[in-house]
């Protein structure tokens, strides 16, 4: 798969090294260095179990210190570890920030992989110097390969904007394939910025972007330990310091931001393990936002719905019956329409007159697929993206750790 051709990020270089960190002759270790003045904030998985780099990273974000640095290593989570893990994370941010000269509370930690072994932090270690060496603003393809675990291919994404005649960059990498079902998805994601923005208005940025993006994805159904999504913002473009997010300049970083973050997060649906297909779930005409979500979460988490978008298998009274178990009390099924693609299923609770089998067999097979429902309960409407489940997806899993 070619990737597409990254815009670098001035005040901001990647690199990487092959630490054997569970195997060997890969990457898997990542550093990103910051300018002085950068900024970043990050949104985090809501997994009660969360991973030590997890924790560590938010209390060096509410720290107060200016970010100087990522280390991300793959192979091992470092979750399910207790103060053990804790203590190795905090040792490679220790390690990394002794080699570039900043405090330890500088360095942003993560890690994605097995759950519950012990981090090889000695190995991470040994990998630093090389990483170091290897750092320079364009080397974003090869930082998307090195935070890959079930990944079949390195996900990045770029975009340009003109804001108040500057050109300011935006460009991301994200990982993941399996253990997908954000509150906030395991996945990675790391978007950088030139622009000047005040500090103050990223933790709004990564949180609407998010929203938009990461948080509208499910492949299993299974919230990480290790979620993470980070926006870093190096202030080299010279424009104009954005400072309201309302602006017209604040209105055009927050889309760019938005559309890098949403093709991410659409490449890890299509990148899901053992994935054929990728599915948008569309709910309309609900009374909020939240049994929008509600809805579409239950189509989208299905076993028997997702196994029968695999099979070609227009069985889709099991659409009909996730809407019903969703969790809207007062829903009248006497109201639903239920759609695939341009083809009418159902109409108020029961199959459409015009429905033909045949026709619902015609969109299952393609690669990409539209469900749209509509509640006809009000105006409010939610869009997310998912994928079937394979024979595959069992093998990947069942055999992850050998």
């Amino acid at each position: 798969m070619s990737l597409p051709t990254p815009h670098p990020i001035p005040g901001l270089r990647l690199g990487t090294a092959m630490a054997a960190i569970r195997k060997p002759n890969r990457r898997d270790l990542l550093v990103m260095l910051l300018d002085e003045g950068s900024a970043a904030a990050g949104v985090f998985t809501s997994n009660r179990f969360c991973a030590a780099p997890v924790q560590l990273c938010r209390a060096h974000l509410a720290a107060g210190q200016a970010p100087r640095a990522l280390v991300v290593n793959t192979g091992n989570a470092n979750a399910g570890t207790g103060e053990d893990g804790l203590a190795r994370a905090r040792q490679s941010c220790e390690a990394l920030a002794a080699r570039l000269g900043i405090v330890p509370e500088q360095v942003l930690p993560f890690s994605t992989g097995v759950i519950m072994e012990p981090l090889p932090v000695d190995r991470l270690i040994a990998g630093l110097p090389a990483a170091i060496a290897d750092a320079a603003g364009d080397h974003w393809p090869a930082a998307a390969e090195a935070i890959m675990t079930t990944d079949t291919v390195p996900k990045l994404a770029s975009a340009q904007i003109d804001v108040g005649g500057r050109t300011i960059s935006v460009t991301g990498i994200s990982k993941g394939a399996g253990m997908i079902r954000p509150d906030m998805a395991t996945m990675l994601g790391f978007v950088a910025t030139d622009a000047a923005v005040d500090r103050a208005l990223l933790d709004r940025l990564v949180r609407d972007a998010a929203d938009a993006s990461f948080n509208r994805i499910t492949i299993d159904g299974d919230t990480s330990t290790n979620d993470s999504f980070v926006l870093i913002a190096t202030g080299r473009a010279g424009n104009a310091p954005i400072r309201d997010l309302e602006s017209v300049e604040g209105r055009a970083l927050a889309r760019a931001v938005t559309d890098v973050s949403v093709r991410l997060a659409q490449a890890i649906v299509r990148d899901g393990e053992g994935a054929t297909k990728f599915i948008t779930v569309r709910v309309e005409g609900g009374r909020d936002a939240a049994e929008c979500r509600k809805v579409a979460y239950a189509v989208a988490h299905s076993p028997l719905v997702k196994t029968a978008f695999y099979a070609s298998d227009p069985n889709l009274g099991r659409i009909l019956a996730a809407v019903g178990y969703a969790g809207i009390g007062d829903l009248d099924a006497g109201l639903i329409d239920l759609f695939l693609d341009d083809v009418h299923v159902a109409h108020r609770g029961g199959r459409h007159a015009g429905y033909r089998e045949e026709d619902g067999q015609r969109v299952m097979k393609q690669r990409d697929i539209v469900v749209r429902i509509d509640l006809h309960r009000g105006s409010a409407s939610t869009e997310l993206w998912t994928c079937d489940l394979s024979l595959d997806y069992v093998r990947i899993n069942a055999d992850y750790r050998s």
